[in-house]
């Protein structure tokens, strides 16, 4: 795909006769949130470039300087449920992840450059592949609970193996780390100034060889994360939402407070659902967690918050949501 109007750019640059493989996520304005014509994008260029000997590397950006993917496109999703489409909102989904599937299968290096906000599908389309490089401008997070969804594209395999209790603190409070506490946190494998990605970029399309990364990254040393760890590891070591907050009280610290406050703001259902998608998680493999993942998108979406929790804070904006807790959570995973 070449079309310049296309959500997302398929090209071969560079590196001789053998080119790099370079994808750039199209929708500014929206931030270069994913659409189903950007994931059929991906996918066209996974098969295309798979079996391809000759292509070293595959290279993804976002277009302009807000945002490399701000997530899926969820208020068409959203649409989609009002309107009754279960198909579409299925279609969606399951192409999604299995993009997801596609990149951590891919056979040569996925290197993302990520400048900017990097939400919810952003990293599905990162997270799983060889190189996520961030800059000081980058700020990643998972931030479903707020719209009663819950971390998807695969992190219910990525977050469970993060230390301690660093995965359920980003899983349930959608915390937001910037580009080197990305780094601290493992989600993000390096950190390059932004200033330096143009340099890095040539080199990458000249050689076609991800260990150039290395001449331009500067180490991470402890910060924010590393601080704060203790704390995390204390909380958010549960799998229980009492626990966690029982835990987050007796802490007493204006960040514990932060914390709380987040948990009885997001969805109940959210929190509940996703505790155990982790919990499941941390025993499954990538195509297993996939593939519960999108078991839960078929009853989550239908359940009244998820059209609640978009509309208040994508659609209306008033961060006013009304819950509907359920009764029977594990329900939620039967498909």
């Amino acid at each position: 795909m070449t079309d310049a109007d296309a959500s997302l750019i398929a090209t071969r640059e560079g590196a001789g006769d053998q080119p790099v493989g370079r994808l750039l996520m199209n929708r500014p304005r929206a931030l270069n949130a994913l659409d189903l014509p950007m994931i059929d994008g991906f996918a066209a260029a996974i098969a295309a470039w798979r079996d391809d000997p000759t292509l070293r590397l595959v290279l993804l950006e976002g277009a302009g300087d807000r945002a490399f993917c701000a997530g899926g496109d969820v208020r068409q999703v959203r649409q989609q449920v009002l309107d009754g489409d279960r198909a579409a909102v299925d279609a969606f989904f399951s192409r999604e992840y299995a993009v997801n599937g596609g990149i951590a299968g891919f056979p040569r290096p996925w290197v993302s450059l990520i400048d900017g906000i990097c939400m919810g599908g952003g990293l599905g389309v990162s997270v799983h592949g060889s190189h996520r490089i961030v800059t000081e401008h980058a700020l990643l997070a998972m931030p479903e609970t707020a719209i009663a969804l819950f971390p998807d594209v695969g992190t219910s395999h990525v977050l469970p193996r993060l230390p301690g209790g660093l995965g359920r603190w980003i899983a349930l409070t959608g915390a937001r780390l910037k580009g080197a506490e990305a780094v601290e946190a493992g989600l993000a494998t390096h950190f390059v100034p932004r200033d330096k990605l143009p340099a890095l970029r040539q080199a990458l399309l000249a050689h076609g060889d991800a260990s150039v990364i290395d001449d331009f990254a500067e180490a991470v040393p402890p910060g924010r994360i590393a601080s704060l760890r203790p704390a995390i590891d204390r909380c958010f070591a549960h799998d229980d939402r009492a626990a966690i907050e029982r835990a987050l009280e007796a802490e007493g610290t204006d960040w514990a407070a932060e914390q709380l406050a987040i948990l009885r703001r997001v969805s109940p259902t959210s929190v509940a659902v996703t505790l155990e998608l982790l919990k499941r998680g941390a025993t499954l493999d990538l195509p297993g967690c996939l593939e519960q993942e999108l078991v839960l998108t078929r009853t989550v979406t239908q359940h009244p918050d998820f059209a609640e929790g978009v509309r208040a804070v994508l659609v209306d904006k008033d961060q006013s949501p009304t819950w509907q807790p359920v009764a029977d959570m594990k329900a939620m995973f039967e498909d």
